[in-house]
């Protein structure tokens, strides 16, 4: 099973994403684990983006595909993966479906967490405050300001993705406000 998870910060793709890896004994794939990983143990495109990290850029698209066709290649990886947070851009999406295309490997499906914007910014309020209450520290994306300027990036660079994939007739869309239960019964529905 190869599936891309998209949805605004907050949509529960994570959630969901830990209990598609306890299914399918697949592993979810972040492209920033994933730069971590690769600059650590100096593979060649590590090292590429160690060297534009350590400048202060930003990681090339190139680079990524990379790190992901890389990451693809190790066993675990073998009967499948999770892609959560990638791709990104529509140009991102393209280059993926080459890579993926020149490996001979094909995704199963795009799953699109559908959700009220303005009830999620609810639910990070909501998930703040229950932090502060149990002493807990507040994630620093957690901070409703923090938060709306991740969701205006969504909106404008990566909220463009699921129309892409929903031409390749790939993209699955998923109530997202649903219990998380009921959230999973309809993404394993889906899943066939």
């Amino acid at each position: 099973m190869r599936l891309i998870l998209l949805g605004p910060p907050g949509a529960g793709k994570g959630t969901q994403a830990a209990r598609l890896v306890a299914k399918y004994g697949i592993p979810q794939l972040s492209t920033g684990d994933m730069l971590r990983a690769a600059v650590a143990a100096g593979t060649p495109v590590g090292l590429q983006a160690k060297a534009v990290m350590e400048s202060g850029g930003l990681v090339s698209d190139e680079i990524v595909i990379g790190i992901v066709a890389d990451r693809i290649e190790e066993a675990d990886a073998k009967k499948g993966f999770i892609l959560d947070g990638f791709p990104r851009t529509v140009a991102q999406a393209v280059a993926l479906d080459t890579m993926l295309g020149e490996k001979g490997v094909k995704l199963n499906a795009v799953l699109e967490f559908i959700v009220d914007q303005n009830a999620l910014v609810g639910r990070i309020v909501k998930r703040a405050e229950e932090a502060k209450a149990a002493g807990q520290p507040v994630r620093k994306d957690d901070d409703p300001e923090v938060f709306k300027t991740r969701l205006a990036a969504y909106n404008r660079d990566t909220a463009i993705v699921a129309p892409y994939y929903e031409k390749t007739g790939l993209l699955k869309k998923i109530d997202g406000m649903q219990p998380i239960d009921t959230v999973t019964e309809a993404m394993m529905k889906a899943l066939g």
